[in-house]
């Protein structure tokens, strides 16, 4: 049979079912054969905190959403264009973002009365005329996949448990997806287990060969490859990035990486691909809580490693005496916060970006550690490093900002040149002897430029010391209560933080046309959805600016320059707006805050109607 090919210049796919559906599974495999095919995409994991809610309900619901293209883009997208629903559960969780005329691919076999009844649905919808406003396509997944295995020594449960690959074989024959890399992952996967092999296979190819013949499918589409900057690619998550930059960035300080960590979602990925990575001179440390991890760190760090800590939002809170400690004795560590909603346990799959404070200002006394903050998946890479040079720089604690959204989201990574990543090496030097003068060691004698102290390694002849988290004095850092001393050092610990600004970049603007009067101001994950939305605001015939903060302490030195430069200041935040306190509170700027904390990334469109407002009142 002869089937039409349609070009497409984008796609929105959403896969959704029951957690035990394999629907992560689903949506990755499918990424991963867009991205060798050569399309720009981004992705969107959805997923329930519980280990496994009730089959077929509402809770339990997992999806994928993945837009891909044949152009540069920014964000998962708003609407899917096209839902595969496993189950009426699936159906129902998703039905409210589809817009009308989305394809609708149903599994029919799981539309049961008892299904139906789970999710309060009386009649089946695939019947009642409800989905009259778009293209249903009625498929029984399961029965088509059982009957595809019959002939296979396998049980009827373990066969329905392959109507995932089923359907990954009809949506990668639906758009010309490849499928030698699906089939070298299951023979990885399963390759031990030879009829389960076997199983996915031939599921998988049923899927592919179902959309070849049946009539249910007359048209099929092409998304051509983006025209991506040339180099070479690979599909990367956030947690994963943040990792290799981990590596790389120890690697380009010539020193050992050493992490200590506790598992907590969505930030324990990073722990379990840095693990993978000893031949690279790193260690792992799965500590029994939150606060042994992060003082397993800060003696690494004391150690003469370059230290490593991650978490999520409650183990920013247990961590914070020792980031404090971290502050007090001044040596480098990294505290990357991927945060998720809150407060308390919260949602703990569902992104936020509301830690923002906690990260300035969660420790008691005047305690200033720099903030950093990703932008992107594959900006996790970057922002890693960038983390390690200023606290190998200047010997402080540093809070590397990322987010569920980032952390589990996906994009095409451009793997960089090494010899375009900075020399961390010759950011600092360990000391090796005492003082010239002949003295003792001053372990808090001060680098003119960076007001950075000594990094000196235990056990070096000559460089004893007393360290601790009470107060010292300057320079010679033995235990001191002297009033006067103690806000020298206060005033120290603030201007060596401070003094970061003077090697970051300015901040930059994009304002095409030089004319604009307003301006779009994020920070971290938020620069997807903001850069999506000014370009429809800009295809509409409007002028809007656009920043994005790398660098949320100490800000860019510019910072309050381009804020005064523009007649309004739209701040979008996943959270109450927290960066829009600050700017009003450091540069008397009445920032305009726009905040929706729902626990997943800002939709483009809304945003774009926000903005519009805006410049219409300015």
């Amino acid at each position: 049979m002869t089937k039409q090919v349609q070009e497409l210049d984008h796609v929105i796919i959403r896969f959704a079912g029951d957690s035990g559906d394999g629907m992560q599974l689903t949506g990755d495999r499918f990424t991963q054969e867009t991205a060798v095919f050569g399309n720009d995409l981004s992705t969107l994991p959805n997923f329930p905190a519980e280990i496994r809610a009730p089959a077929g309900t509402l809770p339990g619901v997992s999806s994928f959403q993945l837009h891909f293209a044949d152009h540069d883009i920014l964000t998962p997208g708003d609407a899917p264009d096209v839902l595969v629903a496993m189950n009426p559960a699936a159906l129902k969780a998703n039905l409210k973002d589809l817009p009308r005329g989305a394809d609708v691919i149903v599994n029919t076999d799981e539309f049961t009365k008892r299904n139906l009844s789970k999710v309060g649905y009386e009649t089946s919808p695939i019947e009642d005329g409800s989905l009259d406003a778009y293209n249903v396509h009625a498929v029984p997944l399961t029965s088509l996949t059982v009957k595809a295995l019959e002939d296979l020594d396998i049980t009827r449960k373990d066969a329905e448990r392959a109507k995932n690959m089923f359907a990954l074989g009809l949506l990668s024959w639906l758009y010309g997806r490849p499928v030698e890399g699906t089939i070298a992952f299951l023979e990885s996967k399963f390759g031990r287990k030879p009829e389960i092999l076997k199983a996915n296979l031939t599921a998988f190819h049923a899927g592919w060969n179902f959309g070849e013949t049946t009539e249910a499918f007359s048209v099929r589409y092409e998304v051509k490859p983006a025209s991506l900057k040339p180099g070479k690619y690979r599909n990367i998550t956030g947690n994963t990035a943040l990792a290799y930059g981990l590596i790389a960035a120890a690697q380009l300080a010539k020193l050992p990486l050493f992490l200590g960590s506790y598992p907590i979602t969505p930030a324990s990925d990073i722990l379990h691909e840095l693990a993978k990575h000893k031949k690279f001179g790193v260690r792992t440390f799965q500590a029994e809580d939150e606060i042994a991890s992060v003082g397993a760190a800060l003696g690494a760090a004391f150690g003469g490693s370059l230290a490593v800590t991650t978490t999520s939002g409650p183990g920013m809170a247990l961590k914070a005496e020792t980031v404090g400690l971290a502050v007090s004795v001044e040596l480098p560590l990294i505290i990357c916060d991927v945060q998720r909603a809150g407060p308390s346990t919260g949602m703990p799959t569902k992104t936020e970006q509301a830690d923002l404070l906690m990260a300035l200002f969660g420790r008691n006394g005047e305690s200033p550690v720099p903030v950093v903050a990703a932008a992107s998946p594959s900006d996790c890479f970057h922002a890693a490093i960038e983390a390690a040079r200023i606290a190998v720089s200047y010997r402080t604690p540093v809070v590397l900002l990322s987010d569920g959204y980032l952390a589990n989201g996906s994009e095409p990574w451009l793997i960089p040149d090494i010899a375009s990543l900075p020399d961390l090496s010759s950011q600092f030097a360990f000391a090796t002897k005492a003082d010239a003068n002949g003295g003792e060691f001053q372990p808090f004698r001060r680098d003119p430029v960076t007001l950075a102290r000594p990094w000196a390694l235990p056990g070096t002849p000559g460089l004893e010391h007393r360290i601790g988290g009470i107060e010292k004095a300057d320079g010679s850092g033995t235990i001191s209560y002297d009033p006067d001393n103690h806000d020298l050092m206060v005033r120290t610990r603030q201007a060596r933080i401070d003094g970061i600004a003077s090697s970051i970049p300015p901040l930059a603007v994009d304002d095409p046309a030089g004319d604009a009067k307003v301006l779009v101001l994020g920070w971290g994950s938020t620069y997807g959805s903001i850069g999506a939305a000014v370009r429809r605001v800009r295809r509409a015939g409007h002028s809007v600016a656009q920043a994005h903060l790398r660098h949320l302490n100490p800000f860019p030195a510019n910072l309050g320059d381009v804020l005064r430069r523009y007649d309004k200041v739209l701040v979008p935040e996943i959270n109450l707006g927290q960066l829009a306190l600050l700017l009003r509170g450091r540069f008397l700027v009445d920032v305009i805050s726009y905040n929706r904390v729902r626990g997943l990334p800002f939709r483009a469109a809304e945003l774009a109607e926000a903005i519009e407002e805006v410049i219409a009142h300015a």
